[in-house]
């Protein structure tokens, strides 16, 4: 399926208003939901602390489930696919056709995220974001009107139909680390080479390409950079925009998220630039090799679970740290307590 351009459009005519209004009116955790589960914690047959941050991720989830006894029967992996027209400024070693060959590998199981779905039975997803027609090259235009890009965070809103208990965002598209140190440069300032790595093993010049492309972007669309959204639309990508759209989704249904690598953090970066607390739901599944995302990860104060020199993309890192949610939730719920267990407490 392909976004579709007036699926946002809102009645004063400025499609980007809806964004900010649902922005506006995002629910917090379930602070009963939360004590309750934090005097649970409390009873359990081990010493206060001794499961580390399991026992936060226990609690984080019973805020936003809002149930003392959180659960992760039905995590989703959702893939956001899109083609970068930036490509042709040699960003990347991959041809831009890789995008649409690795939609047809997910279709067919062969990709990691597959296996690792597999392996953790976790769900996935593959949203076809119009990969066969890419984003104009940011250095010489746009890379969406407000209308389309508006429309895509609308389309990345369908990611939790059906009914998820947890959410990861991952994404593909060749070129994708290019706009994503694009918009975080836009976000944050600095200079492009503070957010320009590798991404796909590029060399050297293809490094250097990729910071030149960023510098001409920002060159290009100046003071247009300064609010988030429209630096969404100008220098991200269709994938970004659906990300940062499965975000508020979420956070509305109270769905917890667990963000991907580099490009997904940068698409929830805008998120977090419009409102300090609207990544509260979410936890960071991995830090990546990528230079710039842990530097992005303590930019958003969000502490990864994982940290295994991964630059896959495709959701890889945050399917991983699933394993890790599950097992939270499942020694919180389903441990004895000491009154249960005969088990004595310190006095």
């Amino acid at each position: 399926m392909s976004p579709r351009p007036d699926a946002a459009r809102s009645p004063t005519g400025l499609p980007f208003d809806d964004i900010r209004a649902l922005l506006a009116r995002l629910p917090g955790p379930d602070k009963a939901a939360m004590a309750e589960a934090r005097a649970r914690e409390a009873q359990l047959i081990k010493p206060g602390g001794a499961l580390g941050r399991l026992e936060e991720i226990s609690e984080w989830l019973a805020g936003w489930q809002g149930k003392a006894r959180p659960t992760v029967a039905k995590p989703l992996v959702a893939i956001f696919a899109g083609s970068h027209g930036v490509t042709e400024q040699g960003v990347s070693p991959f041809p831009a056709s890789v995008t649409g060959q690795m939609l047809d590998a997910f279709s067919k199981g062969g990709a990691a995220i597959n296996q690792i779905c597999k392996t953790f039975d976790i769900g996935l997803k593959v949203f076809d974001l119009a990969s066969d027609r890419p984003t104009p090259d940011i250095t010489q235009a746009p890379a969406m009107s407000e209308a389309e890009c508006a429309a895509t965070m609308a389309y990345g809103m369908e990611a939790i139909a059906g009914g998820v208990d947890l959410l990861v965002v991952g994404e593909m598209g060749i070129g994708n680390t290019t706009v994503a140190a694009a918009l975080s440069q836009a976000l944050f300032g600095g200079e492009a080479r503070d957010w320009v790595g590798r991404g796909a093993a590029a060399d050297d010049d293809t490094v250097k390409r990729k910071i030149a492309a960023v510098e001409a972007a920002h060159a290009l669309h100046g003071s247009g950079l300064d609010d988030p959204l429209e630096a969404l639309r100008r220098v991200g990508g269709r994938e970004l925009a659906a990300i940062a759209g499965a975000i508020i989704a979420a956070r509305i249904e109270r769905v917890p998220v667990v963000i991907d690598g580099f490009v997904a953090t940068a698409a929830a970066a805008v998120l977090h630039a419009l409102d300090a607390s609207a990544l509260d739901h979410c936890v960071a599944g991995h830090r990546s090799a990528e230079k710039a995302h842990g530097r992005l990860l303590e930019r958003l104060e969000l502490r990864p679970i994982l940290d295994l020199g991964m630059r896959l993309g495709e959701g890889s890192g945050g399917a991983l740290a699933v394993a890790v949610v599950r097992a939270a939730a499942a020694c919180h719920g389903g441990m004895a307590t000491f009154a249960e267990a005969a088990v004595s407490n310190r006095e």
